[in-house]
């Protein structure tokens, strides 16, 4: 914490040619149409401050730090007083260090230490690959990355960069609260849960990928950690009140080998990325993602089509898990855009079950007014089958508008 406030204080007074600062007051609204089972909310209000500081004592090293404070109407946000670094939290933090690392580069070699954000992979909305991008889900389809702490070490020469991380401790991702809209479905009569806490693994995770960019740009990539995913054992017991279950997070080992390409033809670029996930514990499922997608730019316009398949390789002894890549997958996926000026864009993004089961939609519109304010509404709209991973959040289609103050 004094280092963070070392580093801020600093941003603020030193040397404007060794200094850069910035962030954003953001203000979102969203509206629900239809209550849900447990939770008849059906307006949320939040508010997020976040401020990012940069500090570069010489061409060859940076200081980077981040900030968010966060207050909300819905309980998503701890009220309790304090900052937080792990990230380990069921609720989100109303203090949090999002990062601070120090970064060190020199030639053809790159360092970087600290609280960061790792990112691998090529593909859209499914990423296979990404497996040090843990996610905030408590909103499970407006999600967005944790950092975690690590160490990266980069090496770039010619059209071939080899990269390695090593993080001491897991970074996992937050999933949505159960007594909200976004948490547990509907339970059969006589039927309740109960948080019985989480199993958090001990040990490092590590990984290493070599990428080579050209006409044709690929990539191969090793990962040997936990699933930053929770899985659930399940204990029953018998109450007054009826069956109780409670219900225990753990995170399983995970060894992930999985490659990317990125092929241009003359209309389009071709992109394909798959992983295979295997566990030396017997409660996981042994699986392989895959994606491929067709991406074109013309103009103003951009657009992304493809699609999302899974194979399992090995059942393992538990079934339940909250996996949203996997959920996402045996689904046609795509994502359009247009940017109508300066000022003003509009996007749409959709996943459909190739079974019909399933169907998202979110729309945005988005306008700037000035340098600094910024207006951005957003339609969801999700139906399906209860059993369905999208359709079990049938009741959860809204409507959304954020304004952003940025500095």
């Amino acid at each position: 914490m004094r280092i963070l406030l070392a580093l801020l204080l600093t941003s603020a007074t030193c040397a404007a040619q060794t200094t850069t600062q910035r962030g954003f007051l953001e203000n979102r609204g969203t509206l629900y149409p239809q209550s849900a089972s447990g939770d008849a909310a059906r307006a949320v209000g939040e508010s997020l401050f976040r401020y990012e500081g940069f500090y570069r004592p010489s061409n060859s090293f940076q200081l980077a730090g981040a900030v968010d404070l966060r207050v909300d109407t819905h309980h998503q946000v701890d009220r309790s007083v304090r900052f937080s670094w792990q990230d380990r939290e069921i609720q989100r933090p109303p203090g949090q260090i999002r990062r601070l690392s120090a970064v060190y580069h020199k030639g053809s070699v790159t360092f970087e230490a600290g609280k960061q954000f790792v990112r691998w992979g090529k593909a859209d909305i499914v990423t296979p690959t990404d497996r040090f991008a843990p996610r905030d889900f408590l909103t499970v389809v407006d999600n967005d990355f944790l950092a975690i702490t690590a160490a990266r070490l980069t090496f770039e020469k010619g059209g071939n960069t080899v990269e390695a991380v090593w993080s001491p401790r897991l970074t996992p991702s937050r999933i949505p609260l159960p007594d909200q809209r976004w948490g547990a479905g509907e339970l059969p009569p006589g039927v309740s849960l109960r948080d019985a806490g989480t199993e958090f693994p001990g040990g490092p995770q590590s990984g290493a990928r070599w990428n080579h960019s050209g006409v044709i740009e690929y990539e191969l990539s090793f990962y040997q950690g936990f699933n930053h995913l929770p899985s659930f054992d399940a204990l029953p017991r018998l109450t007054e009140a009826g069956l109780q279950l409670d219900i225990r997070r753990f995170y399983p080992k995970m060894i992930m080998a999985g490659g990317d390409v990125a092929i241009p033809v003359p209309w389009f670029t071709v992109k394909a990325e798959a992983a295979h996930f295997s566990s030396s514990d017997d409660r996981a499922d042994e699986y392989a993602l895959y994606v491929i997608q067709l991406e074109r730019q013309s103009g103003e316009w951009f657009f992304v089509g493809g699609y999302a398949g899974e194979t399992v390789t090995r059942a393992g002894s538990r079934s339940a898990d909250f996996a949203p890549d996997r959920g996402l997958t045996r689904t046609f996926l795509g994502r359009a855009g247009y940017t109508i000026d300066a000022n003003r864009s509009v996007a749409l993004e959709a996943a459909a079950r190739q079974n019909g089961n399933g169907l998202w939609i979110k729309s945005e519109y988005s306008q700037a007014f000035g340098q600094h304010w910024r207006a951005t509404a957003t339609g969801t709209l999700i139906r399906g089958e209860p059993a369905d991973f999208l359709g079990q959040y049938r009741r959860n289609s809204h409507v959304g508008l954020v304004i952003r103050y940025s500095f």
